[in-house]
């Protein structure tokens, strides 16, 4: 099973599947046990309150609803778009470094 340090908070991917296919957007949340991610700007649905003792009118809110991570690519170069996958390496004194596979090996920050 592959490792969830791949995508993180923060990261601007691109979708890759589904009816939403092609979008960017920046990662809001990462489900590590349900294997999901959180897009800003994709997967907002409203959702209708009843009306009850705490909350008399009801109405809706807005919520995100997570899709799977690998529907998601992560964007190494903003200007043109581009995605890669991500590697993982290990470095001289033990920690892992995330690496862009398409650029060569380039170090993501």
């Amino acid at each position: 099973m592959p490792s969830l340090k791949r995508i993180k908070k923060g990261d601007t991917v691109k979708i890759i599947g589904g009816a939403k296919k092609g979008t960017t957007g920046k990662v809001v949340a990462v489900l590590t046990k349900e294997r999901k991610v959180l897009v800003e700007g994709v997967g907002q649905i409203h959702r209708h309150l009843k009306p009850s003792t705490l909350n008399p009118r009801g109405g809706h809110k807005d919520i995100h609803v997570p899709m799977s991570i690998h529907k998601v690519a992560l964007v190494v170069d903003d200007k043109s778009g581009k995605t890669s996958r991500v590697g993982l390496i290990k470095n001289v004194d033990g920690d892992t470094t995330r690496v862009a596979v398409q650029n060569n090996s380039k170090e993501i920050k």
